[in-house]
């Protein structure tokens, strides 16, 4: 691995008297970094890092200014004095991208057994505290209290409290719940929704949609990603009924939207299921996998035992991601569709699942990436999932026993010495 070449920022000089700030920036070779040019910035220097990104890329260390990381190197810079630079010796632990969850219910889900049993919204340290700092939220069973404005209002309050969110527009039931009246409006002009989701199949909660309506859905979702550069994916909830994928199936096999817009999630709460997903990846799909807090039955795969069954099948490694379904409500019905009992995702089952994997010998850059880059890939996210020059400064820290020990988003350490420094305004009773 090379240090990046032109050293140039390294050691700041102002602009020439004939030189604007914005001109004197475009020399640089990280374009747009203003910050760095007016000195309006401190520099934090992470080094003797074991970079996983998330291929192994050795010892190596990582500058960061203006909430992304700009330079990679094998041997430390050497800083012009007057910089105001912290420097961090991360001591040869293990630094990885943050995760990247696809799949949580960030205003809270639930609901199938009356109001009471509506989830509370997720706080912003349920995610950090897990090394999420890049989440996509969702509406479930109850998009009709739970709305897509309040959905978008989430998503941007996770901004504001220094991670990076998005949401899906619609829900379980058709017609999609939307802030336009349109799919493909609430995409192409709402900034932070980036496809239609999760609508439900092969359940008795959704709307049991039909291929017309399945097919149109898909391709406003499709058409508006092309206008705006966005995923444009429909994100798909599968239930546990008897139909499975084939409603996925039919859809590929009769019309010509790319098999990537169709991505199917709880891949693994079947086993039958699962083995349908396999064969949707070979044709284009990305399957995710939910990282449930524990299994309920023999048939069904854990998320450490799905990813690694996906990896041995020889499938694309590329089209398999793992989300939390943090903030979801979990139940389990009868055969006449009475809840029995339910529990709640957490989206600390990410980073469980994640060291569940480390301790039981995996090689990370093997399963990181169903994490971290295969998701920001997925959503077309590209400052996400992967530490490179360029990318945001989502950076999370691993302990030799693969715990999180830091977690850092957009260059601001959330967790630190696991301790957490930022919390959302309400967390802990704060009213």
């Amino acid at each position: 691995m090379a240090d990046v070449e032109g050293g140039w920022w390294l050691r700041y000089s102002p602009p020439r008297p004939t030189e604007t700030a914005e001109s004197h920036c475009t020399q640089c070779p990280f374009k747009g970094l203003r910050c760095l040019v007016e000195g309006a910035i401190a520099l934090q220097l992470l080094i003797n890092a074991d970079v996983y990104a998330p291929e192994h890329m050795g010892p190596a260390h990582v500058l960061v200014a203006a909430g992304t990381i700009v330079w990679i190197g094998e041997t430390a810079p050497q800083l012009d004095p007057t910089l105001d630079v912290s420097v961090r010796d991360l001591a040869g632990c293990r630094l990885i991208p943050g995760l990247v969850d696809g799949h949580a219910h960030i205003t809270g889900g639930g609901g199938e057994s009356g109001f009471s049993s509506r989830v509370p919204p997720v706080p912003l340290s349920r995610f950090t505290s897990a090394g999420v700092t890049t989440v996509v939220g969702l509406l479930g069973t109850d998009d009709t209290v739970r709305t897509t404005g309040s959905l978008v209002a989430q998503a941007r309050a996770l901004c504001e409290e220094g991670i990076t969110a998005f949401c899906y527009t619609g829900g379980y039931h058709l017609p999609p719940t939307t802030l336009t009246g349109s799919i493909r409006e609430d995409i192409v002009h709402i900034d932070r929704i980036v496809g239609v989701g999760e609508v439900a199949i092969s359940d008795h909660r959704s709307s049991q949609p039909g291929m017309d309506e399945l097919l149109r859905i898909a391709a406003d979702a499709h058409v508006a990603g092309l206008m705006t550069g966005k995923a444009g994916v429909l994100h798909l909830h599968l239930g546990d009924g008897p139909r499975g994928l084939q409603l996925i199936r039919d859809a590929l096999d009769i019309s010509e939207i790319p098999a990537r817009v169709f991505n199917p999630t709880h891949i693994n709460r079947r086993k039958a299921l699962f083995d349908e997903a396999l064969e949707l990846a070979a044709r284009g799909c990305t399957v995710d996998i939910t990282a449930f807090p524990e299994t309920h039955s023999d048939d069904e795969w854990s998320a450490d035992e799905a990813l690694l069954r996906y990896l041995d099948s020889g499938g694309h490694p590329e089209r398999v991601t793992v989300s939390s379904d943090g903030g979801g409500c979990l139940p389990v019905f009868d055969a006449q569709g009475t809840m029995l009992h339910s529990d709640v995702g957490r989206p600390s089952a990410l980073s469980d699942t994640l060291r569940t994997l480390q301790l039981a010998g995996q090689p990370l850059d093997r399963v990181l990436p169903a994490f971290t880059c295969n998701v920001a890939d997925l959503l077309r996210l590209r400052e996400k999932g992967r530490i490179r020059v360029g990318a945001d400064a989502d950076l999370v820290v691993l302990d030799p026993d693969g715990a999180i020990r830091d977690v850092m988003a957009l260059g601001r350490w959330h967790v630190y010495d696991y301790t957490h420094c930022v919390h959302s305004q309400f967390e802990g009773g704060r009213l």
